[in-house]
C-alpha cells in the first residue's frame, strides 16, 4: 500500500473500505477503546450546529458523525457523503438511516453548489485523499461565508517515550484484531502506514490557512495520535 499513489491509491482505499464495511464500526470501537465516540462529540461541539443549519459530513462512512449531528439540532439538511457506497449501505440500515441524505461523493469534486452548507465535518477522511489541498478547496467552496469546517483525523505520533508503545498498538495489536474480526489484515496495516505518512497537525493547519480558512485551530488527543482541526470561511 505504501508504494501506491494517485488514482491507484484511491481505488485501493475505496476497495478496502468496501471489504470491511460490515465490521467497520465494531473495529473503531475496539481499536480506540470506545474513545472515537467522544472524539466525534468534540467535533460537533466545535461545529456549533444551530437549528436550521445545512450540514455535510464528508467521508461519512456508516454515518457516525451524521447521525450524531442530526440528534444535536433540527437541521434543514443533513448530508452524509462518501465514495464507498458499501459503507453507506450499512448506515442506511441503521435506525433513523432514512433521516440522512446519503450521497455518493468524491471529496475532490463535490457534487454540491457553492455556498451551500453552514457546516462541513469529516472523520478520518483527509489522510485518505490523494490531494489534501484540493479536498480543502472543495470544502471551502461549498461552505457559506461564515461557515465552519471541523476535521477529525490521525496525526503522526511525536518522538517521545510513548512512541514505541503507540507503534506496537498500531503495527501489531490493530492489524491482529482486524485480521481476526474482518479477515482483512491488510486494511488494518494501512491504518498505521497512512497515519505515519500523513501531515503533522501543524502542517494540516497551514494547509487550511492556505486555502483561505481563518481562525484555524487544532487540538491533539489520545497521546498525540489524533487531532481535531477547525476553521471558518
Amino acid at each position: 500500500m505504501a508504494h501506491l499513489s494517485g488514482t491507484e491509491r484511491a481505488q485501493y482505499v475505496q476497495g478496502m473500505f468496501a471489504r470491511i464495511a460490515g465490521r467497520y464500526d465494531l473495529m473503531n470501537r475496539l481499536m480506540t477503546f470506545g474513545q472515537d465516540v467522544g472524539w466525534r462529540n468534540i467535533v460537533l461541539d466545535k461545529a456549533q450546529l444551530k437549528p436550521g443549519d445545512s450540514y455535510l459530513d464528508l467521508g461519512t462512512g456508516t454515518g457516525d458523525l451524521a447521525f450524531a449531528a442530526n440528534e444535536r439540532a433540527p437541521l434543514e439538511m443533513c448530508v452524509g457523503g462518501d465514495f464507498t457506497v458499501e459503507m453507506m449501505f450499512v448506515g442506511q440500515e441503521r435506525p433513523k438511516g432514512k433521516e440522512i441524505a446519503w450521497s455518493g461523493t468524491d471529496a475532490l469534486n463535490l457534487p454540491f453548489p457553492e455556498d451551500n452548507f453552514d457546516v462541513v465535518t469529516s472523520g478520518f477522511l483527509m489522510r485518505n485523499v490523494i490531494d489534501v489541498q484540493r479536498a480543502f478547496e472543495e470544502q471551502y467552496r461549498v461552505l457559506k461565508d461564515g461557515g465552519r469546517i471541523v476535521v477529525l483525523d490521525t496525526t503522526p505520533p511525536a518522538d517521545n517515550f510513548l512512541k514505541p508503545f503507540i507503534n506496537f498498538h498500531m503495527h501489531t495489536v490493530i492489524p491482529t484484531i482486524g485480521k481476526v474480526l474482518t479477515g482483512a489484515g491488510d486494511a488494518y496495516n494501512y491504518l498505521p502506514d497512512s497515519t505515519q505518512g500523513f501531515l503533522k497537525a501543524e502542517q494540516l493547519a497551514i494547509r487550511m490557512r492556505e486555502v483561505g480558512f481563518r481562525d484555524v485551530g487544532f487540538k491533539r488527543l489520545n497521546f498525540g495520535t489524533i487531532a481535531i482541526h477547525w476553521g471558518v470561511k
